[in-house]
């Protein structure tokens, strides 16, 4: 509606200069013809009386030819006709309207015409002279008021303004019904089609049948809208897909983490497998009799439940589950993770700990994906330290900013480090430890996925994690996990 208005203002403006400036240049030009008609009037009538009263001057002498004149002025009725005397002596009936430096060109014969201004209506002065004998100059003044010619412009004035302004409101009515129904409403469909769309809403269909550019606009908003739509059921299929991908993808990096941990967990079960062979074998060469046998059945069973918890933890971490966010408490995260990654440890000659006393802290998220997270993390610190070492995990809460890839404000997070006490990485590793399939171990020893799954699972958490890492002193990798309700 604000677009037609504004169409239609302008059009009644348009409208309206054109009148307006119509008919000033008509007034202007019948004022012009008006005061031309009476010039042309004044010079003809003045020649004709100045060749009588130069006639009847040489003829009857100058009390005739004054006679003549007074005759002349009481026969006219618009036209007031004068003798005037040019010379100083003039009496005061005899003296001329005009000043004596306008009245120059008729002491030399020539007549002159000049407007005066006067109350109510300027009035038009012609000074005609005439021939007569003797040594005074005098001359024929014609003078005629602009009064009718006023009362015309007045009249014309009224009757364009009227035209005008009936004309204007013709055009303003006529361009208001087109704008509206032509614009206004038109577009009015159209912001409303647009908000649809922003809103994400691509069901709706314009039904606009103006052939013109809107019209054309309108068409082009519903193939939009088609084209939207196909483009976000592709988006939704491939999100799909490559939410699967992201699934078998860190599926895949567990089962590499149960490769690596196969070693210590075979050797972790060895003892346990000689104690229950040694015990068994006893029991079956009858070394043992009476109490001894139920004390070693025991013995049995418990190594047994030992191997079978070491057995369940790896098919546990290694099994697919789907994703489960709830209030997890970080401290039997870290737990599980020791536990199942003791063996390994061990082997590699590096002595977890945990530091100082780790608070509870309780985070919103899925328990299954921060142990992968943790546990990826955990195996690279472990594998950084080939000729073994202590591995640091600590907990805390702070107050932090998201880094500006990031953005957001700042909130109270939840730190959950793991310092080693390698060799450390110099900057053009840093820059790319998080890019999947980047390793830095030889080929066959590693897949380059391990950091990356874990950056993935801590950003799928709105959190970020933060390296700290010089070449000789070691590495410490900080997750920011934001805080739950504790």
């Amino acid at each position: 509606m604000k677009l037609a208005r504004k169409l239609t203002l302008a059009l009644v403006f348009g409208v309206f200069l054109v009148l307006a400036l119509s008919a000033y240049v008509q007034i202007r030009r019948e004022a012009k013809t008006f005061e031309n008609d009476v010039q042309r009037d004044h010079h003809a009538m003045g020649r004709a009386l100045a060749a009588a009263i130069t006639g009847v001057w040489r003829t009857e002498g100058p009390a005739r030819a004054l006679r003549l004149v007074e005759d002349a002025n009481e026969r006219e009725s618009q036209v007031d006709l004068r003798w005037v005397w040019l010379d100083e002596q003039a009496d005061d009936a005899h003296r001329p309207r005009l000043a004596p430096e306008l009245l120059v060109p008729v002491s030399r014969g020539q007549a002159v015409v000049h407007r005066l201004p006067h109350e109510g209506a300027d009035v038009l002065v012609t000074c005609v002279p005439v021939p007569v004998t003797g040594d005074r100059a005098g001359a024929l003044e014609l003078s005629e008021s602009l009064a009718g010619a006023r009362r015309t412009i007045h009249g014309m004035i009224l009757n364009t303004a009227v035209t005008t302004a009936a004309l204007t409101l013709v055009c303003g009515l006529l361009a208001t019904s087109l704008g509206v129904g032509l614009v206004g409403r038109p577009m009015r469909t159209l912001i409303d089609q647009a908000r649809r769309i922003g809103a994400g809403d691509l069901s709706r269909r314009l039904s606009l049948r103006q052939e013109d550019e809107i019209g054309e606009l309108g068409r082009e908003m519903d193939a939009m809208c088609d084209r939207l739509a196909a483009a976000n059921r592709k988006l939704e299929s491939e999100a799909t897909a490559r939410l699967a991908a992201l699934q078998q993808l860190r599926h895949a990096e567990r089962l590499a983490t149960v490769g690596k941990l196969a070693s210590g967990i075979a050797h972790e079960l060895g003892a346990p497998l000689q104690i229950i062979a040694g015990r068994a074998r006893m029991l079956v060469d009858g070394d043992v009799t009476g109490d001894e046998v139920p004390a070693n059945g025991q013995i049995i069973l418990e190594q047994s439940q030992r191997m079978t918890q070491i057995i369940r933890q790896l098919l546990d971490f290694a099994r697919r589950r789907s994703a489960e966010k709830q209030e997890t408490p970080l401290r039997s995260v870290i737990h599980s993770t020791f536990v199942m990654l003791r063996p390994l440890a061990e082997k590699q000659g590096v002595t977890m700990v945990q530091e100082g006393d780790t608070p509870e802290l309780i985070v919103h998220a899925d328990a299954d994906q921060l142990q992968q997270a943790l546990t990826n993390v955990v195996v690279n610190a472990i594998q950084a330290m080939p000729s073994g070492g202590t591995l640091t995990v600590g907990l805390r809460a702070e107050r932090a900013s998201p880094p500006a890839d990031q953005g957001g404000a700042e909130g109270d997070y939840v730190a959950l480090s793991v310092r080693d006490e390698g060799h450390g990485m110099p900057a053009d590793v840093l820059e790319h430890i998080f890019e999947p399939f980047f390793t830095t171990k030889p080929v066959g020893e590693g897949t380059g996925l391990g950091l990356s799954v874990a950056y993935g699972i801590i950003k799928e958490h709105s959190g970020w994690i933060h390296v700290d890492s010089r070449v000789g002193s070691g590495s410490r990798f900080t997750m920011m996990l934001p805080r739950g309700n504790s």
